[in-house]
């Protein structure tokens, strides 16, 4: 059942409408958390089970108050929850899309919801991930409502899937475009037809929001607004995610947190390829192989995919079987493997991390260049190959592991050593590591007071309390 706060009478309320998988809620979540700090009522909208989730999964709860963030469980139709398969060709999360049919439904109750705010407030503020445009477009028809229209994605990829769809309909410097890799294989055709209804609802928007940094991505913001969204309104308002790493509380933190305080600075290398990827049997154990044979330090987190309903048991497959016999004990003071959620943010930004093995998903690319880490780019799926270009040739603050080119083809232990080793070990790498802590620096100067993120925001809440 839908959780009922007292609505207050409010001059400006915003609520917030999420996708339903992880990177998307949690990007959302942590611009509730943003939004709120200016004295805004937040309303946060999803199902029960993914409010759960995200509420669960929340970065370094003592950086986080969700006590002001008044969250509604609104019911969606029951869907399929299988498990992820580690050997589709193509590797987006196709398991997924049952509970994306089902997001969709959730329209009417958003409405209903609008429809109670609106005679107790000013203006109400829509927040929506792009992919949620059809769930909100009866702000049309509220006369005290706008919406914003949040990109979870980069500033680049988002500018080169624009200036695809358009036909390529103006030059673009060469260098950005010398590496660009081709859309195939990173979505499912379901998925692209999913895409394509919500794109019909975007017209009603008044400004666009990316959790992104002109630090980072000055150069693809200004093509977007310039050339392809007409100087529609657009802020930057990233990073999202909290900038200082955390002092961890010795008690309650994650095993993993204590093994990092053991080890010298810059030595470890953190492997997670985040919530929708699986990978195959094969591949697991040329990365178990890769792992140990580059002599590095290292926290691996191998879990399965997340289901639609991350709360329904882990699959079947026991992941642990799967690594080479003898494995962790042969790698024992030199690495660990994690099963569970593991505390990104906080590995990330914790002394002894030297470098990120990723899928490359714009969160996890955003908190590492906040956090300073280098990176070794292995996209998966979606606007992860194009992540991999912008994290690996525009801003060099990483190495390719795979490359797209080559995605059908199993990743091999000795490409993996190579590029660890290249990352923690090289002369080139030492560059590229000093480059990303430089990058690091920048953006968590932009968010303090007088910063370049900190002004879009103020700029962005002037803009909605006008």
């Amino acid at each position: 059942m839908a959780t009922h706060h007292r609505l207050e009478n409010s001059q400006v309320v915003v609520v917030m409408v999420p996708f339903p998988a992880q990177g998307h809620l949690n990007q959302l979540l942590h611009l509730s958390h943003l939004v709120a700090s200016y004295n805004i009522p937040v309303h946060y909208v999803s199902s029960a089970t993914h409010n759960l989730q995200a509420k669960a999964r929340i970065h370094s709860g003592n950086h986080f108050d969700i006590a002001n963030i008044h969250f509604h469980d609104f019911p969606t139709p029951s869907f399929l929850s299988p498990p992820p398969n580690p050997n589709a060709s193509i590797k987006f999360p196709s398991h997924l899309q049952p509970l994306f049919e089902a997001s969709s439904q959730l329209r009417e109750p958003v409405r209903n919801l609008l429809r109670e705010l609106s005679p107790k407030t000013r203006r109400i503020v829509v927040i929506h991930d792009s992919l949620m445009a059809s769930v909100v477009q009866d702000v049309a028809s509220i006369p005290n409502a706008e919406s914003y229209n949040f990109h979870s994605v980069s500033a680049f990829a988002l500018f080169c899937h624009c200036w695809e769809t358009l036909g390529r309909p103006f030059e673009v410097e060469a260098n950005i475009l010398k590496d660009l890799p081709s859309n195939e294989g990173c979505f499912t055709a379901e998925f692209i037809k999913f895409i394509s209804t919500q794109f019909d609802h975007i017209k009603i928007s008044s400004g666009r929001l990316y959790n992104t940094c002109r630090v980072i991505e000055s150069p693809y913001l200004d093509l977007l607004a310039k050339k392809v969204t007409n100087n529609n309104k657009q802020w930057a308002l990233g990073p999202f995610n909290p900038v200082t790493a955390v002092s961890h509380n010795k008690k309650s933190c994650h095993p993993c947190l204590d093994w990092l305080d053991k080890q010298p600075q810059n030595s470890v290398i953190y492997v997670s390829f985040g919530t929708t990827t699986s990978l195959s049997d094969e591949q697991i154990k040329e990365l178990a192989t890769g792992l140990e044979r580059s002599e590095q330090k290292f926290i691996w987190v191998l879990r399965e995919a997340d289901r639609g309903d991350v709360f329904e048991g882990a699959g079947e497959r026991k992941l642990v079987e799967v690594l080479p016999k003898g494995f962790e004990e042969r790698v024992e003071g030199k690495g660990i493997v994690v099963r569970e959620w593991a505390p990104q943010l906080e590995i990330l930004g914790h002394t002894s991390t030297g470098g990120f093995m990723s899928h490359c998903g714009w969160n996890s690319c955003m908190e590492s260049i906040t956090m300073g880490v280098a990176m070794g780019a292995w996209p998966m799926h979606s606007d992860q190959p194009r992540n991999a270009v912008l994290i690996a040739k525009l801003l060099k603050v990483g190495v390719v592991v795979k490359d797209w080119a080559r995605r059908a083809e199993l990743v091999d232990s000795l490409t993996i050593e190579t590029a660890v080793r290249r990352l923690m070990g090289s002369k080139e790498g030492e560059e590229i590591r000093k480059r990303a802590a430089e990058f690091g620096r920048e953006v968590r100067k932009a968010v303090e007071e007088g910063g370049v993120s900190r002004l879009e925001l103020d700029s962005f809440i002037a803009h909605i309390t006008r």
